[in-house]
């Protein structure tokens, strides 16, 4: 368990931050930038739940999730190196990807079909989920950034993680819309 007794340490005075390994690294790395935006994605999560305690199926799913983000953060915040680590590193399994899966096709089964794109919208609850969809998005294209960087390994299952994540809350969003009835549909060309 993690314990944290002080919270400010001024070890970050000078813009870097420590990762969970011991390296620091500046506070705009795009490791830094990825669980950073992660945490965001948290965040916004936090507050759709604010409005789905009518809806006890997809709150249970999100509260999983959030934990997930803790996760998914630390993962990112433990680079892999060609040196055994001292302790196992917390890192994101295929089986938490698999639980979206599941839970993705069990909200997507009661949906309306989709006949336009959706606006961002709706209830509250789909309002922030579209939110936190967008960051989540955002999220996923720093971290195949960094993937993709000289030296820096970012786990498979991380990145399937958050790629289903933002589907999920896709699907989450318009389940919040009264199964999809409330979805608010893009028309185009509609105002011209």
């Amino acid at each position: 368990m993690v314990k944290l007794n002080k919270i400010y340490t001024r070890t970050g005075d000078d813009g870097t931050t420590a990762l969970v390994s011991g390296p620091r690294r500046a506070k705009h790395d795009l490791r830094v930038e990825a669980y950073g935006t992660i945490d965001e994605t948290n965040s916004v999560i936090g507050v759709a739940r604010l409005h789905t305690a009518d809806l006890p199926e997809l709150d249970a799913m999100l509260m999983l999730i959030q934990n997930d983000l803790f996760d998914l953060g630390a993962d990112l915040a433990t680079p892999e190196t060609d040196e055994p680590p001292a302790y196992e590193p917390l890192r994101i399994v295929e089986s938490q990807v698999t639980r979206l899966e599941r839970d993705i096709d069990r909200l997507n089964a009661d949906l309306d079909p989709l006949k336009s794109f959706v606006l961002p919208g709706g209830s509250p609850a789909a309002a922030h989920l579209h939110l936190a969809r967008t960051m989540a998005r955002r999220a996923e294209r720093l971290m195949v950034a960094l993937a993709r960087g000289e030296g820096e390994i970012v786990g498979v299952a991380a990145l399937k993680y958050v790629n289903r994540l933002s589907d999920l809350l896709f699907v989450a969003a318009r389940h919040a819309n009264d199964g999809g009835k409330a979805d608010v549909l893009w028309v185009p060309g509609k105002n011209r």
